[in-house]
C-alpha cells in the first residue's frame, strides 16, 4: 500500500516508536534524527560518529531480509537507475516506510536536478501508485538546491511527493510521458510576459 502522507506525520510516528530500528538511506548530511542507521554510496562515518553508517556499495543493500521496521529513501530514487530494483531492495529490508520525491516541477526548476536526476515520477491517487517516466527538462532552471529548500517551506505540496508505504511499493512505467511536442520555455521568459502584461493593464 502506497498513500500520500505528510512528513509531519511520519515524524509523529517515528516520535512515538523510538524503540524501532530505521534505516534513512542516501541522506548525505541530512539524516532523519530518528534513523538509528544511516547509508549512502559516499563515505560519511566521520560525519555520523555517534551513528551507524554503513556504505553502499553496488546494487543489492548489505542487510538482512525484514532488518528494519522503517526505512526513509527522501530524494533518491530519482537517482537511481535500475530504481525498480532499487524499489525491491527497500520492501525487502523492511515493511514500511516513507518515500519523498521531487515532483516534475520541483525537478525542473533547480539547476543541479539536470545533470543529477534520472526519472521523472508523479502520483496516481486512483491507483496509489507510482508513476515513472524518464526525466525531461521543459523549463530552463532556475534555483539552487539550498533555494529549493526554502521554497518547499511555503509551496511543498507543488514541489515535493510525499509517500508512506507499507508492504508494497506500487509503480508504473510509464515510456509514453516525454512531452517531446512541448517547446521548453524559460521562466524569466514568462516572467517578462507577465510584467509586460501587468504593465500595459496599468495604462488602461
Amino acid at each position: 500500500m502506497l498513500k500520500r502522507t505528510p512528513i509531519t506525520h511520519v515524524n509523529n510516528i517515528l516520535e512515538k516508536n523510538l524503540n524501532w530500528k530505521i534505516l534513512d538511506i542516501g541522506c548525505g548530511y541530512r539524516a532523519h534524527k530518528n534513523a538509528s542507521v544511516i547509508a549512502d554510496i559516499q563515505d560519511f562515518s566521520d560525519f555520523y560518529k555517534e551513528k551507524k553508517f554503513v556504505q553502499v556499495q553496488g546494487k543489492n543493500l548489505p542487510f538482512k531480509d525484514k532488518e528494519f521496521d522503517f526505512v526513509i529513501a527522501s530524494h533518491v530514487i530519482e537517482h537511481v537507475k535500475d530504481f525498480e530494483f532499487f524499489i525491491k531492495e527497500l520492501e525487502r529490508i523492511s515493511s514500511k516506510g516513507y518515500i519523498e520525491l521531487p515532483s516534475r516541477l520541483g525537478d525542473n526548476l533547480v539547476f543541479e536536478n539536470k545533470n543529477d536526476h534520472i526519472w521523472w515520477f508523479t502520483y496516481d491517487d486512483v491507483n496509489s501508485q507510482i508513476i515513472a517516466s524518464k526525466r525531461n527538462q521543459l523549463i530552463d532552471p532556475f534555483i539552487t538546491v539550498s533555494m529549493a529548500k526554502l521554497f518547499e517551506k511555503i509551496f511543498r505540496e507543488s514541489l515535493v511527493l510525499e509517500l508512506a508505504w507499507e508492504e508494497k511499493i506500487e509503480y508504473k512505467i510509464d515510456d509514453q510521458i516525454r512531452n517531446d511536442d512541448i517547446k521548453k520555455t524559460s521562466f524569466f521568459k514568462l516572467l517578462r510576459k507577465y510584467l509586460s502584461k501587468r504593465i500595459r493593464s496599468g495604462f488602461k
